[in-house]
């Protein structure tokens, strides 16, 4: 079974019960993030339609039964610099890249914007956002310049909400804050200048604030939580200058079926069959998980039309600490708390 997704590096290179009626995907029983999320309960209110969501990660599948109905036309921009050269499909862009092609993006869309209620498969925190797959990096990582360069062709193309479940390596704040690094905080700030929210993981390295591009201006960054409400013990903790921090689902590592996130992966890579999730989907952990359900419910807000700025606020000020009444209390371990996208969407 696969139990981790890898925070891929760009330097240079309480459980709550199912919501068993809100969705007839066979898989759905076993999604405990959008139950954590409580995003069933969301959905009567806002599911997200007219919106779409920038998924800037490894390419997506364009054939996954699950998703392709779902997909707006996306673009490459791994190895090819500034101008696209494919369609955002996971398998796009140069032959030599080929083995190190990655499944992430696609298990990433999928949580975010899966189709639901079809009968197939997963539910989506957002079932009614469209889905805009931009490719920008593999396993073995991509630049600064191609990432940036993919956020401002998705802001360009119609994005809402982008998602960034991608990070750079430790210690990179620095060179941001000092102004050696640019590229990519430059696309961040264009992105929110034209109204899109931006949806970043916190990172996996154990570290004290969110990795870049979460702890980067204008960005919100997510941490994790497992399936029990505590903060994931590889997940950095919820820190960037600004404060803008939540937390998601995002698993724990057990190596047990059902304590990570069920979603899809490109048709036939799956390999956890012995959790019953098929050929087609499979389990990952990581703020990478975490990342796209915030995207989801972001989506969920978008759809009310709300500005970027007042969802980033509302998703803040509705978030809820694991135990406790509190909402909307910022500490560094969950930022602001838990993402509920309930009552987000039924904020005034």
């Amino acid at each position: 079974m696969r139990t981790f997704a890898t925070l891929i590096s760009i330097l240079l290179t309480l459980v709550l019960a199912p919501a068993a009626s809100a969705s007839n995907d066979p898989l759905f029983a076993k999604q405990w993030g959008p139950q954590q999320l409580r995003a069933p309960q969301a959905w009567a209110t806002s599911n997200g339609t007219g919106t779409v969501i920038g998924i800037v990660d490894a390419g997506v599948d364009l054939g996954h039964p699950d998703l392709s109905a779902k997909l707006v036309p996306g673009a490459t921009f791994l190895d090819c610099g500034t101008t696209s050269c494919g369609n955002g499909d996971w398998e796009s862009g140069p032959a030599a890249r080929e083995a190190s092609k990655s499944t992430h993006g696609t298990h990433v869309a999928g949580i975010a914007a899966a189709s639901t209620d079809n009968g197939v498969g997963i539910a989506g925190v957002a079932p009614g956002a469209q889905i805009q797959p931009v490719k920008v990096l593999d396993e073995e990582g991509g630049s600064f310049e191609e990432i940036a360069a993919g956020v401002r062709w998705s802001v360009d193309h119609g994005s809402d909400v982008i998602n960034l479940s991608l990070g750079a390596l430790p210690g990179t704040q620095a060179l941001v804050i000092t102004g050696q690094v640019t590229d990519l905080q430059a696309a961040i700030a264009y992105a929110r200048s034209q109204g899109v929210v931006v949806v970043a993981a916190a990172g996996n390295d154990f570290a004290s604030i969110c990795g870049t591009p979460g702890f980067d201006a204008g960005a919100l960054c997510v941490a994790s939580t497992d399936k029990r409400e505590a903060r994931s013990a590889f997940s950095n903790f919820a820190f960037n200058p600004a404060l803008d921090a939540v937390s998601g689902p995002g698993g724990s590592l057990v190596p047990a079926c059902g304590e990570d996130i069920v979603s899809s992966v490109p048709v036939g890579t799956g390999a956890s069959a012995a959790c019953g999730y098929g050929a087609d989907y499979d389990e990952m952990a990581g703020t990478s998980m975490a990342s796209p359900h915030v995207a989801g419910a972001a989506a969920l807000l978008a759809a009310q039309g709300r500005d970027d700025q007042a969802i980033v606020d509302v998703l803040k000020a509705t978030a809820r600490k694991p135990g406790t009444d509190a909402r909307g209390v910022y500490d560094p371990s969950y930022g602001y708390g838990i993402v509920d996208a309930a009552a987000a969407v039924a904020a005034g």
